[in-house]
C-alpha cells in the first residue's frame, strides 16, 4: 500500500474531529511557532490543568522517579492515567500532548497502532477490557518547562514514547511502534499495513544488494525472534557492530539506507526529525545495516541500522511473520542520559 493510500486509510481513534483539529492545531505551531520543547510544556500544562486532583497524583511523578525508566511495549498494567478513565476534553487535550512529540504521519500511526487492538479483540475473541484500545497511558515526570528539566511518556500495547526536555533540549528515545497484525488480513479493514514503509524499505534495501554484499548483510538465516535491545533502559549490543557498512554501498543502495533512516526520523516533529537527520549524516559511511530472515515478503525476518549514535531495530517474525516491532534508540543519550550528564556537571 503506498503512502497516499495509508493515510486514507488509517483515521483517527480518539473521536471524529480529533484528528483534524488537534493535530492541525499542533503541526501549525511546530511549522509556524515555537520549538518542539514549548509546545510540548504548554500541551502538558493544559492537560494536567484539567485532571482532577486524584488524576493528576495519578499522572504525575518526580523527574528522577524510577519510573521514568520503567518502560515497555508490551500488554501489561501500567502507571499513568489512560484514555479510558479520561473525559471527552480530557482525551482532547491527550491527544494534543501526543501530537505535540509527533509529525502528522507519526501520530496516524500512533493511532492507528492503539486502534489495532479492537482487530486483535475480534481475531482473538478476547474480552474488550483486555485489548481496549484505550488503554495507553499518559505520565508526566517533573514540572513542564521549557527551560527545566521535565518529561513525560505515552504508553500502551506496541507503542511508547518517552521525552526527556532538559533546557529547552528534547530527547526522543526510547521511540516504539509495533504492529499486530503488520497486515490486516480479513474485515473491512483488510489490506491496511500500519508500519508498511518500516517494513518496505528494508525489504527494498536488502533486495538492492548482490551476492557478495548479501553475504555480509545477513549475519544469520533465521530470523531473530525480537528486537535485541528490548525494553532495555540502555541501548547496549554485545560486540562490535556487525554487517555491511554504508562505504561497502553504491550509490543507489545508500539512498535506500537514507530513505530507511529517515523514515524512523520524520515519526517526529521537523525540529526534532532535524535532530535525527544531523546523527544520520554525522554517522556517514560508518553506519552498519545487518539482516538476519528470509528476504522474500512473507519470510521472517529482522534487520538493525547501528551507528556509535543510534540504534534501529525491526522484526517481523511473530504470528506467521505478521507481527511488527520497531524502535529508535539513543546508543548513549536515551532518556536524555547525555543532556542530564552535561546538565548535572554545568550545575556543578
Amino acid at each position: 500500500m503506498n503512502r497516499r493510500s495509508f493515510l486514507r486509510s488509517s483515521g483517527a481513534l480518539l473521536g471524529g474531529g480529533l484528528l483534524s483539529s488537534s493535530v492541525g492545531h499542533a503541526q501549525h505551531l511546530h511549522a509556524h511557532g515555537p520549538d518542539a520543547a514549548s509546545i510540548m510544556a504548554e500541551c502538558a500544562r493544559r492537560f494536567l490543568a484539567v485532571l482532577d486532583a486524584n488524576q493528576r497524583s495519578r499522572a504525575t511523578f518526580p523527574f528522577d522517579a524510577e519510573e521514568r525508566l520503567n518502560w515497555h511495549f508490551i500488554p501489561r498494567e501500567r502507571k499513568g492515567i489512560s484514555l479510558r478513565e479520561m473525559t471527552p476534553y480530557q482525551k482532547h487535550l491527550g491527544s494534543a500532548l501526543l501530537a505535540a512529540g509527533l509529525s502528522q504521519s507519526g501520530y496516524i500511526k500512533a493511532v492507528t497502532i492503539m486502534s489495532l487492538e479492537d482487530v486483535l479483540r475480534i481475531i482473538e475473541q478476547t474480552s474488550g477490557e483486555y485489548r481496549n484500545p484505550e488503554k495507553y497511558y499518559f505520565s508526566v515526570f517533573g514540572t513542564p518547562d521549557e527551560k527545566g528539566r521535565w518529561g513525560y511518556r505515552i504508553e500502551g500495547h506496541h507503542f511508547s514514547q518517552n521525552y526527556t526536555i532538559v533546557n529547552g533540549k528534547v530527547i526522543d528515545a526510547p521511540s516504539f511502534f509495533g504492529a499486530n497484525p503488520a497486515e490486516v488480513q480479513q474485515g473491512p479493514r483488510k489490506g491496511l499495513r500500519t508500519l508498511a514503509a518500516e517494513d518496505d524499505l528494508g525489504m527494498e534495501l536488502i533486495h538492492s544488494l548482490d551476492e557478495p554484499q548479501l553475504k555480509i548483510a545477513i549475519v544469520n538465516p533465521t530470523a531473530y525472534r525480537e528486537i535485541l535491545t528490548g525494553a532495555s533502559r540502555k541501548a547496549a549490543l554485545q560486540g562490535q557492530p556487525s554487517g555491511l557498512t554504508a562505504s561497502e554501498m553504491k550509490p543507489n543502495q545508500f539512498d535506500a539506507l537514507m530513505a530507511l533512516m529517515e523514515e524512523y526520523a520524520r515519526n517526529l516533529p521537523d525540529d526534532l526529525a532535524e535532530d535525527r537527520i544531523a546523527q544520520i549524516n554525522n554517522a556517514g559511511r560508518t553506519i552498519h545495516f545487518v539482516w538476519s530472515g528470509g528476504t522474500n515478503r512473507g519470510d521472517p525476518h529482522y534487520y538493525r541500522v547501528q551507528t556509535p549514535s543510534f540504534l534501529i531495530e525491526m522484526d517481523d517474525t511473530q504470528d506467521d511473520a505478521n507481527h511488527i516491532h520497531s524502535v529508535w534508540r539513543d546508543s548513549t543519550g536515551d532518556f536524555g542520559a547525555d543532556l542530564l550528564r552535561q546538565h548535572y556537571q554545568a550545575s556543578h
